[in-house]
């Protein structure tokens, strides 16, 4: 497959650009991947760009192109930038790939091949297959990098089947995630909270216990940033005791309830509240089976799951090895004996500790917000480079 080097066509302006355009759908595209597309004419001036809409509307490469007929511009001979490969099936939209074609394009530069095992590679075939001259960038390419980092949700549900899993905590600088007594709000300041409901906007879904319902009463939503849709929210209740007047429903969004017991009156009551009622096979203790309900994710289009918990489900998560990412809001400030971050099995030797690497330390507000990863630096490089 042709490919461009990092000091040619990878790193034109007109990429870069393309880049920040699909950030620009990081609250609006999923479950389709978030896309940036320019156009240039022969003289490498911009005459049209665009980016994906929500599920069901146009892709990057159909608004870059609406965007040059609305400038009267001729895209005969131009060429297409797009962060990521033009999708080649028919999905909720026809292919981007004919829209292209037919637009007389001539030349398209892709900074990623699409995971999609319906697109992976036959995206570029089919443009070639049309005469369209097509560069695509290493996967070790930093543009390369930025569009599975920016879809590193989408790249996990098409390579492990699964969504990315995020697991957001907040604490005191010792580890206390609330009293005693059970009180929590607020262990951080309004600028992280604030920052945290951009992380739950982000996400396709939202997931909590009902040990978190019965406590806290939570509306698990979000309110302190505009946002075109709001997550989806899973509650895992092995035991169907989610309370149908809970402040979860009532709201513009779908709540999925999964559990194990029998059905009975208690999924009616909720059922009548709208909530998807899931059963899936226990762990063996009584509780969700926490890989069953990973793969159903998967199987829904989520991809990224927002994880807001207790300790017990927390560590449940953390014990299965399913979650990707921390999110830790760290306060300034000492609570003393209290509820833990999460509940993990003792270990006897430090080396048996669960092991990450901080991505990312910043200041919010008063607060600190750390970011860290369990397993690879750039975990999708090698499928990616496979395909």
């Amino acid at each position: 497959m042709s490919e461009v080097g990092p000091t040619a066509s990878g790193e034109s302006p007109a990429l870069e650009r393309a880049g920040v355009l699909a950030r620009s759908a990081l609250l609006l595209s999923s479950p389709n991947p978030r896309v940036g597309c320019v156009l240039t004419d022969r003289y490498g001036a911009v005459i049209g760009e665009g980016f994906t809409q929500q599920a069901g509307g146009p892709h990057a490469e159909v608004m870059a192109l609406r965007d040059a007929r609305h400038r009267n511009a001729d895209t005969t001979g131009c060429t297409a930038w797009v962060t990521l490969e033009p999708c080649s099936h028919h999905g909720r939209t026809p292919p981007c790939c004919d829209a292209l074609v037919a637009a007389g394009v001539a030349r398209v530069v892709v900074a990623s091949l699409d995971p999609n095992p319906l697109v992976a590679g036959r995206g570029v075939a089919r443009l070639r297959g049309a005469g369209v001259v097509v560069d695509v960038l290493p996967p070790e390419h930093p543009a390369a990098r930025s569009c599975r980092e920016l879809n590193i949700g989408f790249f996990s549900r098409m390579i492990r089947r699964r969504p990315w899993v995020r697991l957001k905590m907040a604490a005191s600088l010792d580890g206390t995630s609330a009293l005693a007594n059970g009180a929590s709000q607020w262990i951080t300041g309004e600028a992280a909270r604030a920052d945290g409901h951009t992380w739950r906007a982000r996400a396709c879904a939202m997931l909590t216990g009902v040990g978190t319902v019965l406590a806290d009463n939570p509306r698990l939503d979000v309110r302190h940033c505009a946002t075109p849709r709001q997550p989806r929210l899973v509650i895992a209740d092995s035991h169907w005791q989610t309370p149908p007047d809970a402040a979860v429903f009532g709201l513009p969004r779908t709540v999925r309830i999964v559990g194990t017991a029998a059905c009975g009156t208690a999924t009616e009551a909720l059922a009548a509240r709208g909530a998807q009622i899931t059963r899936l096979p226990d762990d063996g203790t009584g509780r969700v089976d926490l890989a069953a309900l990973m793969a159903l994710m998967g199987q829904s289009e989520t991809n990224e799951l927002h994880v807001e918990a207790g300790p017990t489900l927390s560590g449940a998560l953390l014990a299965a090895a399913l979650v990707d990412e921390l999110l830790v809001y760290l306060a300034p400030r000492l609570l003393g004996p209290g509820q833990p971050l999460v509940r993990l099995p003792g270990i006897e030797r430090l080396e048996d500790g669960h092991r990450l690497r901080f991505e990312q330390i910043d200041r919010v507000g008063d607060d600190l917000r750390v970011l860290a990863r369990f397993g690879a630096p750039d975990p999708f490089l090698s499928a990616v480079s496979a395909l």
